[in-house]
């Protein structure tokens, strides 16, 4: 069992990274890799890595990985936000922290009037955010997400695609969009195509559920099943962001897809950290 997606203290996380090796142990994970939130090179959020707290980072995950090397594998990355016009979840951003892998991941909607809608702070802001910046219209909201989510699968070079379909979080207490809409079965497909194209793996998320937020995960399985058929790869990930969720849902998602393991052949390929 492992978890590659997890937050601690260094972001918005509630436990040290400590805590959460101890408790990854205790539930018998072989491995657990740490991907606090990073938007470099900014740093004008409170919950996300700043350029010099990214050094202390991975100096103190690295410290830990040395201390438990005998009793679990512990790797170093961090969800890195793409953000039009400013943050990119690349490679060469990221190249001078040695960093193991990256998850890259949207958190906010670029408006035509250059505003940065939160996807998933609140079912309030975002109605905010889409009335005030997209006139209301919940479809231009909607499709503008997944021209992102494809521009940065396109352009940037990073290993994992964290929930690729977040624009879903309030969807069941809030609704805000028809899932079953064509055009938005028309995003997943474009969007199911540009994630093959890239090679990269697509994050099989269960944050939402040890958040209260959807009893399911992120993709959906009608978004899973299209990138499925065209050959993307999974990986299964808690986005815990405290020890008791490392493995929330695993049991129920397990064997529900083809994951790929540590190290799987793309991150093994381009990460620049030995092992």
């Amino acid at each position: 069992m492992t978890n590659f997606h997890t937050h601690s203290t260094w972001c918005d996380g509630k436990d040290t990274p400590e805590a959460m090796i101890e408790a990854a142990i205790a539930k018998g994970f072989s491995a657990l890799g740490f991907s606090s939130h990073a938007m470099l090179p900014e740093d004008d959020t409170d919950w996300v890595l700043t350029p010099a707290k990214a050094i202390g980072y991975v100096r103190e995950i690295r410290t830990l990985a040395a201390k438990y090397a005998d009793r679990i594998k512990i790797l170093c990355g961090v969800e890195a936000d793409y953000v039009p016009g400013g943050a990119s979840p690349d490679r060469s951003v990221y190249a001078h922290l040695n960093l193991d892998y990256i998850i890259g991941s949207i958190h906010f909607v670029v408006a035509p009037d250059g505003a940065r809608v939160p996807v998933d702070h609140t079912p309030e802001l975002l109605a905010a955010g889409i009335q005030e910046h997209f006139g209301g219209d919940v479809e231009r909201y909607v499709r503008t997400y997944f021209r992102q989510q494809r521009d940065m699968v396109t352009r940037f070079d990073f290993d994992i695609v964290g929930h690729l379909d977040l624009v879903r979080k309030f969807n069941v207490k809030a609704p805000y969009f028809d899932e079953n809409a064509p055009w938005y079965q028309e995003e997943l497909a474009l969007t199911a195509d540009a994630v093959a194209a890239s090679g990269k793996i697509a994050e099989v998320n269960t944050g939402a559920i040890s958040r209260g937020w959807l009893d399911d995960v992120y993709p959906s399985s009608p978004f899973r099943a299209l990138l499925r058929t065209r050959g993307v790869k999974f990986i299964l990930g808690a986005d815990a962001h405290a020890a008791d969720a490392l493995d929330c849902a695993f049991g129920r998602f397990a064997e529900a897809e083809a994951y790929v393991g540590w190290p799987s052949p793309k991150l093994a390929a381009t990460s620049s950290s030995p092992r």
